[in-house]
C-alpha cells in the first residue's frame, strides 16, 4: 500500500492567490448528455488576495512504495507507433472492478457547483514541474482509490517535457500507473510518427517512460478523415462512459475527467480551440473537427468547451514573456464577454483550476 510521506516536503511557489469565481453567463449554454441520443462558464475577475505561500502548493510527494513491481529497464512502455487507435478498456480479473460513477456522486453534488481557481507563480521551470508532478501524482493517488481508474488529458507543446518529474522517482515507483487512462485535448490530424502528432510527442517525451498499461492509452484513429476521426473519439469517450472508466458531472451532464492537463498559445488558444473560430460556441458535441487551424497543421480535432469546463481538476500551463499579453487580458479583469480569449472561456463547472505560471508570464499584470 502507498503512503504518503511525512517528511515528504511540497515546492512551494513564490506567490499563490486563491479565489472564487465569477461565472460567466453564455449564450450557449452547454447541452447536457442525458438530453441527446446516445448517451445515459474571466478566470479572476480582479486579483483581490495575494499572499506568499506558506503551505504546499500541490499534494504531498508520494513516498516510494516499499515493494517494487519491477525493475524500470521492465516498466517502459513500448507501444507501435503506426497502429494505435482509440482502444477501449478491456476486463482484466487482476484489476478490482472500476466503482460506477452513480455511487461516486453525494446526493449534493448536482448542487455544489463551489468551483475554485488558484494561481501559481513560480520563480525557475524546475519548481514548477516538480509542483505539477506532486498535484497530477496525488490526483492519481486519490481517484485510483475512490473508483480504480485515473483518467488524465494531455496536450501538446510544452505541458509534456513539465510531466517529466512524473517519470523520476519517486513517482515512478509510487504511482499506480497500471490505473491511468490517457487522453488527448487535441490532436493534429496527421500520421502517429509524424513530428507534429501531439501523441508521438507525449511516447517520446513521457509516455514511453512510464509504464501505463498500452490499451489505455487512447489515441486518435489516424486512418480517417478529420470528420471520422473526431467522431471516432467521441465514440471512444461515450463508450468509455458506458464502461465505468470516465465519470460523468452531475452538474453539466458532460465527461468528467480526473485531470485535465492544458497549455495555452501566445493568442490565449487552448487545445485547438482559437480565438475567433466558430468551433468554441460549440456546446451539444464532445469532440469537434478543426480544418481551417489559424496554425499549421490546419486539419485537428478537439474537445469542446462543455467537456474541459466538466474536468475535475484542470491544470493549466503558461510560462514565458511571449505568453504575458494573453494572461494579462485573462486575469485583468477588464474583459467582455464579446471578445473572450478561449483561455478565459475556461470555466470549471464542476470543478477546481490550477494555473501553473512563472514570472515572465505574468509580467504585464503590475499587482503580481
Amino acid at each position: 500500500q502507498k503512503r504518503r510521506s511525512s517528511q515528504s516536503r511540497a515546492i512551494r511557489p513564490s506567490i499563490v492567490i486563491s479565489t472564487g469565481i465569477k461565472q460567466r453567463t453564455s449564450s450557449n449554454p452547454p447541452v447536457p448528455l442525458t438530453q441527446r441520443p446516445l448517451l445515459p462558464s474571466g478566470l479572476l475577475a480582479a486579483l483581490t488576495a495575494m499572499s506568499t505561500a506558506t503551505g504546499a502548493a500541490a499534494s504531498n510527494s508520494l513516498s516510494p512504495t516499499t515493494s517494487r513491481r519491477s525493475s524500470p529497464s521492465s516498466r517502459i512502455l513500448t507501444t507501435p507507433r503506426g497502429s494505435l487507435s482509440c482502444r477501449l478498456l478491456s476486463s482484466s480479473p487482476s484489476q478490482s472492478p472500476l466503482v460506477p460513477v452513480s455511487a461516486m456522486a453525494s446526493p449534493g453534488a448536482a448542487g455544489e457547483a463551489a468551483s475554485r481557481k488558484k494561481l501559481l507563480i513560480f520563480d525557475a521551470e524546475k519548481d514548477l514541474a516538480a509542483s505539477l508532478a506532486e498535484h497530477a501524482a496525488g490526483l492519481s493517488e486519490k481517484f485510483a482509490a475512490e473508483r480504480s481508474a485515473f483518467t488524465v488529458v494531455l496536450s501538446g507543446g510544452s505541458l509534456i517535457k513539465a510531466l517529466r518529474k512524473l517519470a523520476e522517482p519517486p513517482y515512478l515507483e509510487a504511482v499506480d500507473w497500471s490505473r491511468w487512462h490517457v487522453f488527448w485535448a487535441d490532436e493534429r490530424v496527421v500520421p502517429k510518427d509524424h513530428a507534429d502528432s501531439n501523441y508521438k510527442l507525449a511516447m517520446d517525451e513521457f509516455l514511453s517512460k512510464v509504464p501505463v498499461p498500452a490499451n489505455q492509452v487512447y489515441a486518435m484513429n489516424d486512418a480517417l478523415s478529420v470528420e471520422g476521426a473526431a467522431d471516432d473519439y467521441e465514440n471512444c469517450l461515450k463508450q468509455l462512459i458506458k464502461n465505468g472508466v470516465i465519470a460523468v458531472s452531475p452538474v453539466t451532464g458532460f465527461p468528467k475527467f480526473d485531470l485535465m492537463l492544458l497549455g495555452m498559445g501566445p493568442d490565449g488558444h487552448i487545445a485547438s480551440l482559437f480565438p475567433g473560430h466558430p468551433i468554441v460556441n460549440e456546446n451539444q458535441k464532445l469532440v469537434t473537427c478543426v480544418k481551417d487551424s489559424p496554425k499549421p497543421p490546419p486539419e485537428r480535432i478537439t474537445f469542446t468547451f462543455p467537456v474541459i469546463n466538466s474536468s475535475a481538476h484542470i491544470a493549466l500551463m503558461v510560462t514565458g514573456a511571449g505568453k504575458a499579453g494573453a494572461v494579462h487580458k485573462a486575469l485583468s479583469g477588464n474583459e467582455s464577454s464579446s471578445d473572450l480569449l478561449p483561455v478565459e472561456m475556461v470555466e470549471p463547472q464542476d470543478g477546481e483550476m490550477t494555473w501553473f505560471t512563472d514570472k515572465p508570464a505574468m509580467s504585464m499584470l503590475s499587482r503580481i
